[in-house]
């Protein structure tokens, strides 16, 4: 099985890469979308919030740095549902000048979650 990560080409503080619908959020929270790019946002969020469960609603402590360092969500390839609706917030990223790139691994690190759609892993090395 491969797993899909569309992220950030740039870390953070942390040196992690924030995911797409981080980047996302964060455009979204400082009102850097019109009106048009917000309701697009909010419904993407809102579309993916229903569709499938939220790591940390199951597991809060599981994006805790210092308990999992560096955890982050990859989709399982099998989830063409959830992948084939990433293109908006791609969209909206490339907008607003938001370096991204999509990655591809067989073994992305260590499983610490996994449900039917994603796994939750924490990078090795």
């Amino acid at each position: 099985m491969a797993f899909i990560r569309y992220q950030s080409r740039t870390a953070n503080a942390r040196g992690v890469y924030p995911g797409i619908f981080a980047l996302a959020n964060v455009l979204g929270h400082d009102g850097k979308y019109s009106a048009e790019e917000h309701a697009m946002w909010r419904a993407g969020n809102d579309w993916y919030n229903a569709a499938y469960p939220n790591p940390s609603d199951l597991q809060p402590e599981i994006y805790d740095h210092q308990i999992n360092p560096g955890a982050v969500a990859w989709f399982k390839d099998s989830a063409w549902h959830l992948l084939e609706r990433v293109e908006p917030y791609l969209r909206l990223l490339d907008a607003h000048q938001v370096p991204w790139q999509k990655l591809e691994s067989e073994d992305p690190g260590t499983v610490i979650y996994e449900d039917e759609v994603q796994v939750v892993v924490v990078p090795r090395g």
